[in-house]
């Protein structure tokens, strides 16, 4: 298989791994800090043994992104126990519209005309969440709170993309990867002494653990880590658009979960924006380098 392929071969399988998020935390009748620490704590060994460039970086900019990454893998796994895995996936990926609003303010990045069309659709999308709240289900019992958490995991992704890039530019402060690793330390610590005492852990409960540790981060991290290498930052950010695709699918095809049609039409304007933002990015400016910029799976 060519190389390039092979590598697009990888980040879609990512794309699928990171997708099964949302299903698998609501297979275990785990409760949401207990899923969030133990999930945590098994992806940070996993990515410890499995990358070994997750092994080095470590540094202040790394802890400092730590943070708000862990944050994020908090958020992502209480939300889904709340909400639709829908509702909790396309709200996290509202990401790049506070991106957009807080990278002048970080990064000193400009904004520019095609970027406020690209805010106002993602904020429209974003409105259909909470305008058209889908009704309570067995695996989504409290919508509306979940879809506050889920919007509230779109602001600290957005902040963990910008500290990524922040670590990438000085690697004496710490890696991207790096802060990936102490992030999941950092929730699974954090969330550890709301988790106990665990009580009765059952086969189902271990499986989804081991499987969203793992494979869902784990696994998917290396599969990413090494596409990115071999392709464009373009053809990657889209490729990894598989995931919120197919997260509700799993959700339904595991659980019957079924969003609303407000839910679909707004993930459909945020997965849509989301593209069309990047197709332009790429044509109005010179190619960046293979892997260049590319973000992995948020969930």
């Amino acid at each position: 298989m060519q190389p390039v392929r092979k590598a697009r071969l990888e980040i879609v399988l990512a794309a699928v791994l990171f997708s099964t998020g949302g299903a698998a935390i609501k297979a275990t009748s785990l409760g949401a800090w207990q899923v969030a620490s133990l999930r945590s704590g098994v992806a940070a060994a996993s990515l410890l043994l499995l990358i070994p460039a997750a092994r080095r970086g470590f540094g202040w900019r790394s802890a400092l992104v730590a943070v708000a990454y862990a944050a994020t893998l908090t958020l992502f796994v209480t939300a889904n126990k709340l909400t639709t895995s829908a509702s909790a996936i396309f709200l996290q990926d509202t990401a790049p519209l506070y991106v957009l609003l807080l990278g002048p303010l970080l990064l000193r990045e400009r904004v520019s005309r095609t970027d406020l069309g690209f805010m106002v659709l993602v904020a429209a999308g974003m409105a259909l969440f909470f305008v058209g709240a889908d009704a309570p289900l067995r695996t989504a019992p409290d919508p509306v709170r979940g879809n506050f958490l889920a919007a509230c995991a779109g602001v600290t992704w957005a902040l963990t993309i910008l500290g990524l890039r922040w670590a990438a530019s000085d690697p004496r402060g710490g890696g991207p990867l790096a802060a990936v690793v102490l992030g999941n330390v950092l929730a699974f610590l954090a969330c550890l002494p709301a988790a106990l005492p665990l009580g009765r852990v059952g086969p189902r409960d271990l499986g989804a653990i081991l499987f969203l540790g793992a494979v869902q981060i784990g696994l998917a991290y290396l599969l990413v880590t090494r596409g990115v290498a071999r392709v464009r930052a373009l053809e990657a950010s889209l490729l990894l658009l598989v995931e919120p695709a197919l997260n509700p699918i799993w959700s339904w095809a595991v659980h019957g979960e079924r969003p609303g049609l407000p839910t679909l039409a707004g993930g459909a304007l945020v997965i849509g924006a989301t593209a069309a933002r990047s197709v332009w990015e790429a044509r109005a400016r010179p190619a960046p380098a293979p892997g260049a910029g590319a973000a992995a799976g948020s969930g």
